[in-house]
């Protein structure tokens, strides 16, 4: 079965960094696009960054300049690298990703997948 498995969060200064990673794993025949979104208690998820299988990358207005999504598609894996945190940037992450799996050797239909989430806590 395919899964993905978000990585890095934690509780970090405002003005700090930290690096988020999430890994697909399974029977993957393919990764097309693939996201980080986030949701703060009593808020909306939002989607924070977008990276498309060919490269290409979209972000939130509130991100843009200190965030970075990039994609390893030898490891089956999406970063998001956030530089200047603040604290309006807390909340739970997570990652999904369109993926074409693999049965019997044969891809199967692109279904979305979603990671489990980390905390990410940014304290003032």
């Amino acid at each position: 079965q395919v899964q993905l498995v978000e990585s890095g969060g934690g509780l970090v200064q405002a003005g700090g960094s930290l690096r988020l990673s999430c890994a697909a794993s399974g029977s993957i025949f393919s990764i097309n696009a693939m996201r980080w979104s986030r949701q703060a208690p009593g808020k909306q998820r939002e989607l924070v960054a977008a990276i498309t299988g060919g490269g290409s990358t979209t972000y939130a207005d509130s991100v843009k300049g200190r965030f970075t999504i990039t994609r390893d598609n030898a490891k089956n894996t999406v970063y998001l690298q956030m530089n200047s945190l603040k604290p309006e940037d807390t909340g739970v992450y997570f990652c999904d990703a369109n993926i074409t799996g693999l049965a019997a050797t044969m891809p199967v239909r692109e279904y979305r997948y979603w990671g489990q989430g980390t905390q990410v806590t940014v304290s003032s």
